[in-house]
């Protein structure tokens, strides 16, 4: 998976198509990405102490890693990410659309 911890991405497909946020959470075993702000599930919580009063709770779910790409912020753009290797042989992630280095 491509697609790592802080990175910007974009919804490039299902009801929030469009949306960009922060990935807070990878499962790389699954396949799938934690974004902020994206695939919002709302949660009715029971009260589990006395004179405590039950809520409802509003946390994002996990969307599958094939329906977000990696966004520059810098030209606005979704692209793919392709891998390359550097002289000194460590991994380089870059933005196929713009060329840009990620890390």
């Amino acid at each position: 998976m491509r697609i790592r911890k802080g990175d910007t991405v974009q919804v490039i497909n299902g009801k929030d198509k469009g949306k960009t946020g922060e990935v807070l959470k990878t499962l790389p075993l699954e396949n799938r990405v934690v974004v902020q702000g994206v695939n919002l599930r709302t949660r009715h919580v029971k009260p589990t102490q006395d004179g405590e009063s039950g809520r409802i709770v509003t946390e994002e779910a996990s969307l599958h890693a094939s329906n977000v790409m990696i966004y520059s912020t810098a030209k606005k753009v979704a692209s793919r990410v392709e891998l390359i290797i550097e002289k000194d042989g460590t991994k380089k992630r870059r933005l196929k659309k713009t060329g840009e280095l990620i890390d």
